[in-house]
């Protein structure tokens, strides 16, 4: 048989169970929720799913005022829908790579553009930069989430991650920053001489600072979400 085959093409990219539980990487940029019950996901991210599943766009006020009003503040623009039933579906985001995290009583923040999916059992909330606000327009916000659950996060391609330990400081780019630690708060710099040195006003002269103990994950990429003032 012809390795170019249709027979062998479904068999090289056919569906599979592997028994790894709710969220499940079918392929390193496809993720496989087995539901039985609810989970929340990004909007728009749903490609396919089998089974008795209802969605709905999450209301105007599904998680209270406080994070309405944040939403309309920041502009933030990942909207959530709410996946109810039971069956398969699969979720993804622009090809990006997925990566699942089971939190145990954890905290970690994340970039708004890249929070795929979650369990209920997670707390989470949209926490503002205020410092950077005068610096950039848009990009102003990252979701704090919190508890024990499966969460599943997006990178562009294949994610770094960064220790940060007390008197070794990590600075990054805001648009390649994807997720931190919980302990760690960021702090947002200006280097006027790298932007005047580059002559380019692309973001690399705002810049995420992170003490203390803790890491972040970097992607190789820059999102255009959180752009420099005029």
């Amino acid at each position: 048989m012809s390795k170019y085959s249709i027979n062998e093409f479904i068999k090289q990219t056919e569906q599979e169970d592997k028994g790894e539980g709710l969220f499940e990487l079918e392929t390193p940029r496809m993720l496989e929720v087995n539901l039985d019950g609810q989970v929340w996901a990004k909007a728009g991210s749903m490609v396919a799913y089998s089974g008795q599943i209802k969605f709905e766009r999450e209301g105007l006020l599904e998680h209270g005022w406080g994070k309405t009003f944040k939403k309309a503040l920041t502009g933030e623009g990942t909207s959530l829908m709410k996946a109810k039933g039971q069956g398969k579906m699969y979720l993804a985001d622009q090809g990006k790579k997925v990566i699942i995290l089971d939190l145990q009583d954890d905290i970690i923040f994340v970039n708004g553009n890249d929070l795929l999916a979650f369990e209920p059992s997670i707390q989470w909330d949209i926490k503002l930069m205020k410092r950077v606000a005068g610096m950039v327009a848009g990009g102003l916000f990252n979701v704090r989430c919190e508890g024990t659950g499966m969460i599943a996060i997006t990178s562009h391609y294949e994610p770094l991650t960064l220790r940060v330990t007390p008197g070794r400081p990590v600075i990054t780019d805001p648009n390649a920053t994807i997720a931190w630690s919980g302990q760690l708060q960021p702090e947002f710099q200006t280097d006027i001489t790298l932007k005047t040195l580059l002559g380019r006003g692309s973001g690399e002269s705002i810049q995420m600072r992170f003490e203390g103990q803790g890491f972040v994950v970097v992607q190789p990429f820059e999102e255009s979400y959180m752009k420099p003032t005029s």
